[in-house]
């Protein structure tokens, strides 16, 4: 079963530990330039109670656990291999991993007046009895909507939601039940397995037409990876870099060469990191499709590419720019990955301060608080309320 203990009573449980790269040391300076706070689309979290299933797992060892290193920390293993000798160790779970109040703070200092917060990888994927997975979804998602309800948090957070793919129809009455229940929930995150079969399957159909009919964003995130054995023993840097953008690419193909946008044409869908690869290789795409003898799109793969919301975390102006010219700045939102280690909310203000201003406070706060419904005058506040 799943513990069902208040959000609160659990948080006293995961270590208080100080990351130096949750907060730049430059924010400060940086964003006294800000004349507008973001709103954040991209940024995550693991609520206690997830915390807790966790830690009950490490006693079989079973994928994912958390575990406790030689200096009594927590580490999150997730993929196969990291706990082995050689692997990468998994991740520290820190308390801005979970902390609400360390949340609010680097949100400040990093002028983000709004966040959309979504459970971190890799959400109930491993659970595939769906008695326990559907539990587990309402409770979860019960805890996001408590923690947006929060004083502190009040005007200021949203959420993304999970849902138990291990069955289908538990999925598709969770999202009835979150449309009702849960105001502040505005769509769900989901990996790239889908039901377990890739984002192609069949099965998922009567999700994508539920999340279709209630209007819900279904933001696509990786967490296995493309081509792990070919990146050696570089730590998570090649995993992260290539592996998880590459995984992205590759579900999202298949989602559109098996005709899901075609059949559910107003699907709401955010891709994580900046499409992966697609918006490069999008012409490449279209030729080999054009040239298949097996199967035929009504139209090219770069034109559902199109209808595809995108989070702007390029990390320089380059690419931004090679995006906003693919997609159009009306489908790039503002996003940081905090509170992971690849974070850096500066960098992102950086690689979007050369656009004209329209597209700027497009992509920082309009575009996803027009898309999701979101009603908060990020024109007038770049800080969130003070968490003391």
């Amino acid at each position: 079963g799943v513990q069902t203990c208040a959000l609160p009573i659990c948080l006293s449980k995961v270590q208080k530990v100080t990351v130096e790269h949750a907060a730049p040391s430059q924010s400060s300076e940086f964003m006294r330039d800000v004349p507008f706070g973001a709103l954040d689309v991209h940024t995550h979290m693991y609520l206690p109670r997830y915390v807790d299933i966790m830690r009950k797992r490490n006693v079989n060892k079973n994928l994912p656990y958390i575990r406790k290193d030689e200096d009594g920390l927590d580490r999150l293993m997730i993929l196969p291999g990291e706990d082995d000798e050689g692997g990468a160790g998994g991740r520290y779970i820190y308390s801005n991993y979970w902390d609400l109040d360390e949340k609010l703070e680097i949100m400040k200092k990093a002028g983000i007046s709004g966040a959309c917060v979504s459970l971190a990888n890799p959400w109930l994927d491993f659970m595939l009895d769906p008695t326990e997975a559907t539990e587990a979804a309402r409770l979860l998602n019960n805890d996001m909507e408590d923690m947006c309800m929060f004083e502190k948090c009040e005007g200021h957070m949203w959420g993304f939601g999970v849902l138990p793919l291990a069955d289908p129809r538990s999925a598709v009455a969770e999202l009835d039940r979150m449309h009702t229940e849960n105001p502040h929930l505005r769509g769900v995150i989901m990996g790239t397995d889908g039901c377990g079969k890739g984002l192609d399957d069949p099965a998922m159909d009567i999700i994508w037409e539920k999340l279709q009919a209630l209007g819900f964003m279904c933001f696509f995130h990786p967490h296995y990876g493309v081509g792990n054995e070919k990146f050696g023993n570089y730590g998570h840097s090649l995993l992260l870099g290539l592996g998880f953008p590459f995984e992205t690419s590759a579900a999202v193909s298949r989602l559109i060469l098996s005709g899901v946008l075609a059949r559910f044409p107003k699907l709401k869908l955010l891709i994580a990191h900046s499409g992966g690869t697609l918006p490069y290789l999008s012409g490449r795409l279209d030729s080999c499709c054009a040239h298949d003898e097996h199967f035929k799109l009504d139209k090219k793969p770069s034109e559902y590419l199109k209808m595809l919301y995108y989070d702007a975390l390029c990390y320089n102006t380059e690419s931004v720019d090679l995006l906003m010219k693919f997609a159009g700045p009306d489908r790039l939102m503002f996003g940081t990955d905090d509170p992971f280690s690849i974070s850096d909310p500066v960098q992102v203000w950086d690689s979007l301060s050369h656009l004209k201003l329209k597209d700027r406070k497009g992509i920082v706060y309009s575009n996803a608080q027009d898309i999701l419904g979101i009603k908060f005058d990020f024109s007038k506040s770049s800080r969130v309320r003070d968490s003391s």
